[in-house]
Parts: structure tokens; C-alpha cells; sequence
């Protein structure tokens, strides 16, 4: 049963798209297993909730700029042995977070210091923070007086 018109038009307004989405499905489901309305409107809630924490994810990974496609459980902690597994799954605790302490990954080129770093930036990500990749050779750039590119050449 496609809701009416009038309660399409409240869920638009109200930005309820997912819920919108399932409706009639859900009534449906609802009619057949004989479910109470509050299941329903619980059902429907629910869905709309995992919905907007699913797009909020979404726009903190994009806003992130994550500069590899890495989670912890998919790195390569075997061909890194220098890596301690155990310290890292530490960190992914975020404690560090809560302390406001920094955390700063060191090290030769091909380590790891970029995928284990992507991997605690999406796992703060995933809990919530909003967060932003940047390399320290940029972050340098960045905090450069915006001199004109003739002076710059110069130092």
C-alpha cells in the first residue's frame, strides 16, 4: 500500500527518505505477521536511524580525504613485521582521542605509516569523529607564509 499523499508530503518535509523508501513494503510485512503498530513505527525508525548513521559515515569518510582504502583488519600486519599488531589494536581503542594526545607514525618509506594511519583514521570515522588525513609534507605546506611563488623559490 503506497502511503497517502499527505503523509509522502510529511516525509519529505521531515527528511524521513528511507522510511518513505520502505513503507510500503514494511506495512506489508507488518499486515502478514500481524505486528503492532508500535513495532511498525519501531521498525521504520530504526531503519531511518541506520540510514542517516550510514550517510553520516559516508560523508566523514569522503570529508576525510583517506589517501588508501586500508581498515586494520585489513593490513598487512604479517608482511610488517616492525609493526606491533598488538600496539596498534591499542590505539585503535581511541583513548588517545579522548586525551587529546597526538599521534604521530615515523619511519622509512614502505612501512605502513600511511595504510596504519588510514586504518585508525576510519576506525575514529566509524565511531563517530570527524576526522582529516594530511601528510606532514603537506600539512608544512600549509602552514607557509603565502609569500608570491618568486620569494617562495628563494628559501
Amino acid at each position: 500500500m503506497k502511503p497517502s499523499d499527505e503523509l509522502e508530503q510529511l516525509l519529505k518535509n521531515l527528511h524521513l527518505n528511507r522510511i518513505l523508501d520502505i513503507y510500503s513494503e514494511q506495512l506489508d510485512a507488518a499486515e502478514k505477521e500481524d505486528v503492532s503498530y508500535s513495532e511498525l513505527l519501531t521498525r521504520l525508525l530504526r531503519a531511518q536511524w541506520h540510514h542517516r548513521q550510514e550517510t553520516a559515515l559516508a560523508w566523514r569518510i569522503k570529508r576525510a580525504n583517506l589517501p588508501e582504502n586500508w581498515s586494520l583488519t585489513s593490513f598487512p600486519f604479517a608482511r610488517q613485521p616492525g609493526v606491533s599488531r598488538k600496539q596498534i589494536h591499542t590505539l585503535a581503542e581511541l583513548d588517545f582521542i579522548a586525551k587529546a594526545e597526538n599521534l604521530v607514525l615515523v619511519g622509512p618509506p614502505g612501512v605502513g605509516k600511511t595504510g596504519l594511519a588510514s586504518g585508525l583514521l576510519l576506525k575514529a570515522l566509524e565511531n563517530g569523529y570527524r576526522c582529516q588525513f594530511i601528510r606532514a609534507q603537506d600539512l608544512s605546506i600549509r602552514c607557509m607564509p603565502r609569500w608570491p611563488t618568486a620569494h617562495r623559490a628563494n628559501c
